[in-house]
This record gives C-alpha cells, sequence and structure tokens, in this order.
C-alpha cells in the first residue's frame, strides 16, 4: 500500500493582492503526475483546501479539475480529503455524492447520530490497493470546529458525559475533541482486519510542533492553540496532519506533518516544500519518503540593508529579456534601513526594478526606533494581524499587555466571528445549489 500525503494548499490564495493560479496549477499538474509515475494507492489531502470559506470559481476549477485527471491517469487511485480551518465544510462536501464516483471521498464536518454518538461510519475511508483489496482505513477528522462538537447532537449522551460537560468552554472544547478521536479510533478499530492499516488524517496543532512566523491562523482550542499527541494511540500506523506550514515530525516517525507545497508567505521561503510518500507493509508503516515540489515561482527577500545595498542586490536579479512569461517572474520582498524618512524610496526602488524580472510585492521600511514613536509605526495593517492589533490597543488603553485569558477570550471570539462566516457562505451555496436545480430553497 502507497499514499502520498499533502496539505495546505490555500488554492485562491491572494498574495499580498496577488492571485497565485499559474503557482498552484504548476503544482496540481506535477502532482498527478508523480501520482502516476509512483503507482500511488491513494492521496491524502490533511486540509486547508482552499485559502477562504468562499473560494473563487478559478479555484474550485483547479481542485475539481484536478480530480478528474487524477482519475483518467489512475483510475484505482482512492482521494481522500477534509475541510481545514480556512475551509467551509459544507462547501467542501457539497459535491461529495458526484465525486464518489471519481473515487474522491470528501469530509467538511462531524456528525452525531441520535443518541449523540460519532456517526464514525461516514468518517472512515477504506483504501485499497491495485487488486481492489483494503489495505487500510482512513480516519478522515476535518478540522473540529468548537460550535459542532460542544453539546450540539450530544444533549442524550448518559449523565456521566453530562457531568463531564459542566465545565468552562474551553475544557469543553478540548474534552469534546478528545471524545471524538476515542469513538473514532474504536469504530476502526472494529472494522481493521489483519493486514490492514490505520491512518488517521487531521487538520489540527499538535503540540510541541513548530508554526511558521506569519502565515498561520491561529486554531482557537479555547484559550489552548494545540492537542497533544496522545491523541493517536501506537495501533494508529500513520497520522497524516495539516495545517502547520513548515513539514515536521511530531515526536516520532509516524506524526508528520507534509507542509504546504507552495511558500504561503515570506517567511516561509527556506521552508522545505514537500509532499509525504508512506509505504506500509502487512499493515504497518514501513518507510516515509519526502518528495520536494519543483518551485514554478521563487520567492526572494532582500534586505533589511541600507539602500545602496539593496540598489546593488538589485542588479543582480534576473533580467526580463528571456525571462519567460510575467506569471513566472519571482515574488520580491524588500526591506530598507533608513536613517530618515524617504518619501522617493518606492520610486527610485521601482526605477531599479525596471528591467528586472520579478515582481514586488512588499517595500518594508526600517526607522530608527526613538522614544516619540508609536509602537509599529510604518506598518500596514494586513502585517499586524487581529491578535498582536488587539494586544497593542489593549495595552495603549489598560496600560499593560493583556493577560492569558483576555488573548483566550479573543481568540475564543475570532473563531466564534470566522465560523459564523463558514456558516453563511456555505448556507448560501447550499441556496444556490437548490435554486439552480429547480427546486424553491
Amino acid at each position: 500500500m502507497r499514499i502520498i500525503h499533502t496539505a495546505d494548499w490555500h488554492l485562491g490564495q491572494s498574495f499580498h493582492g496577488q492571485e497565485r493560479h499559474e503557482e498552484h496549477r504548476a503544482f496540481l499538474d506535477w502532482l498527478v503526475d508523480i501520482l502516476a509515475e509512483r503507482q500511488v494507492d491513494a492521496l491524502l489531502v490533511a486540509g486547508d483546501v482552499f485559502d477562504v470559506v468562499n473560494p473563487s470559481l478559478r479555484a474550485q476549477e483547479l481542485l475539481y479539475d484536478f480530480i478528474v485527471r487524477v482519475h483518467q491517469r489512475c483510475p484505482d487511485l482512492t482521494i481522500a480529503l477534509i475541510a481545514g480551518n480556512h475551509d467551509s465544510g459544507s462547501r467542501i462536501e457539497l459535491p461529495a455524492p458526484l465525486m464518489q464516483h471519481l473515487r474522491t471521498h470528501a469530509l467538511g464536518r462531524v456528525r452525531f447520530v441520535d443518541d449523540g454518538a460519532l456517526d464514525s461510519d461516514r468518517l472512515l475511508v477504506p483504501l485499497r490497493d491495485a487488486q481492489g483489496e483494503v489495505r487500510a482505513w482512513c480516519l478522515a477528522l476535518p478540522f473540529l470546529r468548537p460550535a459542532e462538537i460542544t453539546g450540539r447532537g450530544r444533549q442524550s449522551r448518559q449523565a456521566a458525559d453530562a457531568a463531564e460537560e459542566e465545565t468552562n468552554a474551553g475544557d469543553d472544547y478540548v474534552a469534546s475533541v478528545e471524545r471524538v478521536h476515542r469513538e473514532l479510533i474504536a469504530a476502526a478499530r472494529e472494522k481493521r482486519e489483519p493486514g490492514q492499516a490505520l491512518i488517521a488524517m487531521s487538520h489540527a496543532h499538535l503540540r510541541g510542533a513548530t508554526v511558521s512566523e506569519a502565515s498561520e491562523r491561529p486554531i482557537v482550542i479555547g484559550g489552548e492553540e494545540s492537542l497533544s499527541a496522545s491523541l493517536f494511540p501506537d495501533d494508529i500506523d500513520y497520522v497524516a496532519l495539516g495545517h502547520l506550514h513548515r513539514a515536521q515530525r511530531v515526536g516520532d516517525e509516524r506524526i508528520r506533518y507534509s507542509g504546504s507545497p507552495l511558500p504561503l508567505d515570506f517567511s516561509e521561503v527556506d521552508y522545505p516544500h514537500q509532499v509525504l510518500m508512506a509505504d506500509f507493509a502487512d499493515g504497518a508503516l514501513a518507510h516515509v519518503e519526502p518528495i520536494s515540489v519543483p518551485r514554478a515561482v521563487a520567492m526572494r527577500r532582500l534586505g533589511p540593508a541600507p539602500l545602496e545595498e539593496i540598489l546593488g542586490a538589485i542588479e543582480a536579479l534576473p533580467a526580463r529579456d528571456g525571462a519567460g512569461p510575467v506569471e513566472r517572474w519571482d515574488w520580491l520582498e524588500i526591506n530598507v534601513r533608513l536613517d530618515a524618512p524617504m518619501p522617493e524610496l518606492r520610486s527610485r526602488i521601482e526605477q531599479a526594478l525596471g528591467d528586472r524580472a520579478v515582481r514586488l510585492l512588499r517595500l518594508k521600511r526600517e526607522l530608527p526606533v526613538t522614544e516619540s514613536q508609536a509602537p509599529g509605526r510604518g506598518e500596514r495593517l494586513e502585517d499586524i494581524g487581529p491578535r498582536e492589533l488587539f494586544s497593542r490597543t489593549w495595552k495603549e488603553r489598560w496600560g499593560e499587555a493583556p493577560d492569558d485569558s483576555v488573548i483566550a477570550d479573543f481568540d475564543w471570539l475570532c473563531q466564534r466571528v470566522q465560523d459564523a462566516d463558514a456558516e453563511d457562505q456555505s448556507a448560501d451555496a447550499q441556496v444556490q445549489h437548490t435554486t439552480e436545480g429547480g427546486t424553491q430553497p
């Protein structure tokens, strides 16, 4: 049994206002070839398929065209994909009945049956080899939003469970996450037969894993942002994780983040961007091999350095002559150290870049810090982020930084807003789908 594990595609990402359709198309073209050449049995996509809950038509076309092409090249290959925190679970699942005809399983959200137990069967995806034999079970667990698993659909649980939920929101969420994992793993163990592997796929932040400098949206868990790797006991042969963009192991060989196939921020330029190929023998993990993703468009960072040094570095950038289409020119970030404000800085930089085959996305200025300067002066709102902006505002108002409990409450509210946005977008998509099908909503 051979699988490829990938995650965090973020199709439709707007990169400082620029679309990355060409880069995503190149990655998916490459992935189709790899799946065929390496004779892969299953592809696991561990969440954040799209960059926003309401992706553009072009982003959706990328995904569905990819699925069709994979099925044409590799008709026996199974695809399992889950929703991440950037995705709308309902939107991911909307075309699921159609995608099943292409051996693709799309799981966007968890559900519960009448007695409050997890509907585990729909989350267990059989993975077959070239002969059609089930060689593994994929425990496909989409991102667990607090509103979906805390209290909703579980009111008829036994008294012991009810007592467990009489805690604060954060503890309730963590307990609910643990309970969902326990129930799904128990159901998988019942289905497992000799010679079959158990492969968990989840979109989560595990404790001890390394986050990116700037590009990952916090996953809020009632004041905590990480789960314990102990959620995955030893009889889970492989854990395919998504959310963190840096490829890494967590604890041991079997628990892996594949990382994002493309750098999603300039802070990720030096990450190893890859997919992971895992081989299984006799129902156990045998080998994991990273496969580097070729970079269709490079990212470059110049600075921080004085202006004259930056101008010299610009001269060494590739020239436009023979550089190919603009869509393949490098992305560029420049950080200039200045002794004093320079209003004409951008015009000087753009003039120097006039014959270079690069696209300037961000120009940063570093000025000497004085006591009279406000914190963060010269920064753009998009470079700060909601949590940092809240912390600065709180400190300005109250004279001290917010403590952990205040940050936890703010994070919780942010997640509630993001969940509400996802629900609204999903409802709009369902209404549009029903109306276009000829039935009034």
